[in-house]
């Protein structure tokens, strides 16, 4: 449907009305009078025409959807006006009804899903209010990407409450799947049409990431889903961390800083409440901070390292350097690890000199050393006991 059209019927200025609505009403009405046509033509040609009554219709079928093939054909006066006047006037005229209506409601659907005022049947979905005020198209992209790849999440419905995208999602979203409706988060109407009550999980963004003034949209958001008891799989933005006491206040799960360059990390505080606090913690010096450290590795496995680390306090060892100077995360537990520096995730009040590590590994070492002998003495005295006892 263009744009500036005129609407075709009158319903369509009616924007309170569901989708569903009148057409769909009209369609069913249309249907059922279309049925009552048929019966009576049935019943008549078989009472009047030397016909049975599949016969009879055999010949309304074919006469209905003017295919005509002649093996039946009425042959009497009041046959033939029935035919008439009840197929091809009325019948005909109602089957015709009927399709301009469809294709009237797939026009009418159409502009109401670009437009965001089309309202979905959708449960256990992700419903995402607000978007962001720079590069919105790639935070969701890169979102729904992200949180599809999560076991579990592969095919969940993402939807968008927002007041952008009015002539609708541009096609990097759409093809993704993902859908929005035309509405703010303070409208309850519009909180009811993206079905917020059965959705998975509620993700408020802040409407500016730089103005603290917005955490009080956020708030107010918050409020009403706290009114319906729904804060309790919501995840919100706090620009300042004074409000995040008023946030948790009204029972929001999950309260977390606009990071927009890394939409991974809201996918991390939906799906795993609480990884949100590791990950803020890495951004800043408050807490806790990675620290690189420059120190030979050529001897201990990343279970050792770790360990060694933990045992002495100092903190845990994230990833290594290796010789070609690229850093390694996750490294295999039982390997012997050749590099030439570790990023370990220290506190940052107290933050160990490159000296303190160096020696906790020594010590790690001479530990490692002792077990094994330990270890091979207790081998050669079983050994002994079970020659002795062999004897």
């Amino acid at each position: 449907m263009l744009r500036n059209r005129r609407p075709l019927n009158p319903e369509h200025q009616l924007s309170h009305l569901p989708m569903s609505g009148m057409i769909r009403t009209r369609i069913k009405r249309l249907f059922l009078v279309l049925l009552g046509l048929l019966l009576a033509q049935i019943v008549l040609i078989w009472t009047f025409e030397d016909l049975t009554l599949f016969e009879s219709f055999w010949m309304t079928m074919t006469t209905l959807v003017t295919v005509g093939y002649g093996d039946f054909a009425p042959a009497t006066t009041p046959g033939r006006i029935s035919t008439i006047v009840l197929m091809f006037v009325a019948a005909i005229t109602i089957i015709t009804l009927i399709i301009s209506d469809f294709i009237e409601y797939r026009f009418y659907r159409r502009e109401r899903i670009l437009t965001g005022r089309w309202i979905y049947k959708m449960q256990n979905h992700i419903v995402i209010i607000n978007t962001p005020q720079t590069g919105g198209e790639q935070y969701f992209s890169r979102f729904a990407s992200q949180v599809r790849a999560v076991p579990g999440y592969e095919s969940i419905p993402i939807m968008i409450l927002t007041r952008q995208f009015p002539n609708g999602l541009p096609p990097e979203l759409s093809d993704q799947g993902l859908v929005h409706f035309h509405g703010t988060g303070s409208d309850p109407t519009a909180l009811k049409a993206v079905h917020a009550g059965s959705a998975r999980h509620i993700i408020v963004l802040a409407a500016d990431e730089a103005d603290p003034a917005s955490d009080s949209l956020t708030f107010d958001i918050a409020h009403r889903l706290g009114e319906s008891n729904l804060c309790h799989h919501v995840t919100v933005e706090c620009v300042s961390d004074e409000n995040r006491a008023r946030f948790k206040s009204v029972g929001v799960r999950t309260i977390l800083r606009p990071v927009r360059t890394y939409p991974e990390i809201m996918v991390r505080s939906v799906v795993a409440p609480g990884s949100e606090k590791v990950l803020e913690d890495l951004f800043n010096y408050e807490n806790d901070h990675p620290h690189r450290y420059e120190i030979e590795l050529d001897d201990l496995t990343w279970a050792d390292i770790v360990s060694a680390l933990i045992r002495h306090g100092i903190g845990t060892a994230l990833a290594y350097i290796d010789l070609e100077n690229e850093v390694v995360c996750h490294p295999p537990t039982d390997e012997e690890i050749e590099g030439k520096g570790l990023i370990v995730l220290v506190k940052s009040s107290e933050t160990p000199e490159v000296e303190v590590v160096t020696e906790a590994l020594d010590r790690y070492r001479l530990f490692i050393k002792k077990w094994h002998e330990l270890q091979a003495q207790a081998a050669d005295e079983e050994a002994i006991a079970a020659r002795a006892t062999g004897q």
